[in-house]
């Protein structure tokens, strides 16, 4: 069994626990056993692509902050490949309108190549959420595993070395020679963390590819909600629930951005004076908190564990806040054809964890929702 602990609904029935992650016009969902990814294609048509999946969390990988690093992990692995294969079927259906239309064969190109170059990296930090489930699968070439490598190059250069050097160009432009040591150098690089994301959330979701994933992030909710509350997984019924959920990537990102302040605050003081001067320093700093990044990031994974299982409702709900308002960027209202996605991928993932049917070892296409949804309706 899987140590991802139960969601217990407003009926009080506890069920699976359900993550899920947006796509290039798809939505991919994941249970502590099982893992879908459903992708629409241009015809209407849905490709889905199935897998069971092995609970890796035992032993000393099961304990509090260690089970935090290995899900941020995993969710990214197993995120990264459902992004994958929903850019393929994106591709695909590209490379047929251009032959249809091969006059917007440039400039579908010039967007595609701007989309997996600098948008797909930071979309799927956005919208996916590390979880427990378990995510053993295919293992991946070496050029996959280089655009990995690639992704999180690129998230740290955006999110750790940008906003440090914003920090120490503001200190030194309005004299304020503070050292990379105190606590107000690390407030003034997370207060630039959150302004450079923010201000690239606003950017990307200009991008028409981009603002449908935003779209499918709030189906992705919507659908996850509907679920948790043991309501019928019907488009009905998703359309009325919020975009907005406290397990939400993008919650998680602003949350590592408070939290990096109080630790980095803590281990400033620590830092050997080399006199290295300013840029020495800065280096140094830069340096050290690589290491720390995964204990950050796990710290988080346990304080947002709590805050959305004892925070969701009340007065306490306003400590969610923060990362609500920047789910209000990534999350935007969806088309009831793109809750047919979210609500699809649920299905078919629910199916395989409760046993209902096997897995398929190939993709699978359904020429609608309907089709797909016809063995069962409801997720009670």
């Amino acid at each position: 069994m899987s140590n991802q602990p139960a969601v217990v609904g407003p009926d009080g029935v506890a069920r699976p626990y359900i993550g899920g992650q947006a796509l290039l016009e798809g939505v991919m969902m994941r249970s502590p056993h099982a893992f879908s990814a459903v992708v629409r294609r241009r015809d209407g048509s849905l490709v889905v692509r199935e897998r069971p999946m092995a609970d890796l969390r035992t032993g000393v990988r099961s304990l509090p902050i260690v089970r935090g690093m290995v899900a941020l992990v995993e969710a990214l692995k197993l995120g990264s490949q459902a992004l994958r294969f929903s850019a393929e079927i994106y591709e695909r259906d590209l490379e047929e309108e251009e032959k249809e239309h091969e006059a917007a064969k440039a400039k579908a190109a010039s967007t595609t190549t701007l989309l997996s170059a600098l948008s797909l990296p930071i979309v799927h930090l956005l919208t996916a959420e590390p979880d427990l489930s378990g995510s053993k699968l295919e293992s991946e070439g070496k050029g996959k595993s280089l655009m990995g490598v690639l992704s999180v190059v690129f998230a740290i250069g955006m999110f750790v070395a940008l906003p440090q050097a914003f920090a120490a160009g503001a200190s030194s432009l309005f004299k304020l020679d503070l050292d990379v040591r105190s606590p107000l150098f690390q407030l003034l690089t997370s207060s630039a963390k959150l302004i450079i994301l923010v201000g690239y959330m606003l950017l990307i979701r200009r991008l028409p590819e981009i603002y449908r994933v935003f779209q499918y992030h709030g189906a992705e909710h919507k659908s996850i909600y509907t679920y948790e509350s043991g309501a019928e997984l019907t488009v009905e019924n998703a359309r009325a629930r919020t975009t907005l959920h406290p397990r939400c990537g993008t919650t998680f990102i602003v949350m590592v951005a408070l939290v990096s302040i109080v630790i980095f605050s803590c281990l400033g003081p620590f830092l050997p004076q080399l006199g290295l001067g300013k840029l020495g320093d800065n280096l140094l700093f830069f340096a050290m908190k690589l290491p720390f990044l995964p204990l950050i990031a796990a710290i988080t994974f346990e304080l947002q564990r709590v805050l959305a299982k004892y925070c969701s409702t009340g007065p306490l709900s306003l400590l969610l806040w923060p990362g609500f308002l920047v789910q209000k960027i990534t999350t935007i209202e969806p088309e009831d054809q793109q809750l047919e996605v979210a609500l699809s991928a649920l299905l078919v993932t629910l199916r395989v964890e409760k046993g209902e049917a096997a897995a398929r070892p190939a993709d699978a296409s359904f020429p609608s929702y309907a089709a797909l949804a016809a063995p069962v309706i409801s997720a009670a």
